[in-house]
């Protein structure tokens, strides 16, 4: 099967357009920093230091901390595609992220986005 192109985009491309999606809906860029580092387990620091080294999605997700345990209460679709459905496990982490991306930009509350009771 072969490799989907977004894998080795540089996850510093796509970074402001989280950025920018979640701005034109009133939120902000720490709580999009916020959610990639629930997701993935970066500090800050570490986050910064991704998008210094313009890593590929691959690298980005291979050197991540951890997944979060919760992120397999993430349901829904995203780009038509049902998250909970996607086979390819970094194909999974990046619509999950997408799919957390977007309940920010529709004014979900940060609670609600990052699995909290």
């Amino acid at each position: 099967m072969p490799e989907h192109r977004i894998y080795r985009m540089p996850f510093a491309k796509v970074y402001p357009l989280y950025v920018q999606k979640a701005e034109r809906k009133g939120r902000t860029r720490e709580e999009v920093d916020q959610i990639i580092c629930w997701l993935t387990g970066y500090d800050a620091t570490g986050l910064q230091q991704q998008l210094g080294q313009e890593n590929d999605f691959e690298a980005f997700f291979a050197q991540a901390p951890r997944i979060h345990p919760d992120s397999s209460l993430i349901k829904g679709v995203v780009c038509g595609v049902r998250v909970e459905e996607v086979e390819d496990p970094l194909m999974k982490k990046i619509r999950l992220l997408d799919k957390l991306i977007d309940e920010l930009a529709k004014g979900r509350p940060m609670e609600k986005i990052l699995r909290k009771s």
